[in-house]
């Protein structure tokens, strides 16, 4: 048996930047380096808390996918880091919003509408929506910002519950060390238990 055919423990990983949520969750960090430069005063606290909320929710869903190969823990944990940030996020521009009497789009209105469907282009980058960030208001951009972060959390709930079914199916390293063990102590066991061919007398065929 070759030996890229042996059992073995490390399960492959995907590539984080096909993740949709990985994409979105980078547009969302694009998005919003540029409204805090565009829109909030410099000294403003408020830059640093947005600017780090959506780093972390891209990093996160990056080292999640890595860890992915040897903890499923470890994936489960950062994925949720990474929503825990990008709500943070949510309510950062919620409130800007408010404060300032600005608009929430309905999640039903035709300009919300609009965004999911330009979000729905593969492979999504910042580039599809560079001029609407970098023309229009700010209202216009906290919304698009708050579309993008709401189609990103559901692609992340999503990635949760998978990944907490596959760790109640596959276990995490101890499990899959151990079931890897088991099956090659069984093997050689069942190689030491066949029963060896008589010697042919000799002259008999």
């Amino acid at each position: 048996m070759n030996s890229s055919d042996e059992p073995g423990f490390i399960p492959p990983y995907g590539n984080y930047q096909e993740l949709l949520s990985y994409q979105k969750a980078e547009v969302v960090y694009d998005l919003t380096f540029r409204f805090c430069q565009r829109f909030l005063s410099k000294g403003d606290r408020t830059i640093d808390q947005m600017v780090q909320a959506a780093r972390s929710g891209k990093q996160n869903i990056a080292e999640g996918s890595k860890a992915a190969s040897t903890s499923k823990e470890m994936e489960i944990k950062l994925t949720n880091v990474a929503r825990a940030s990008l709500e943070e996020l949510l309510l950062d521009y919620k409130d800007y919003l408010r404060v300032r009497d600005l608009r929430l789009w309905e999640k039903d209105s035709k300009e919300s509408l609009y965004v999911r469907k330009l979000a729905k282009q593969m492979p999504l980058t910042f580039e599809h929506f560079r001029e609407f960030c970098e023309t229009r208001p700010a209202e216009v951009v906290a919304n698009i910002a708050i579309c993008l972060i709401h189609q990103t959390n559901y692609l992340l709930d999503q990635q949760i519950k998978w990944q907490e079914q596959d760790f109640i199916k596959e276990g995490g390293m101890r499990e899959r060390m151990t079931r890897v063990r088991l099956q090659q102590r069984n093997k050689t066991g069942n190689q030491k238990s066949q029963p060896r061919k008589p010697d042919k007398p000799d002259g008999k065929k």
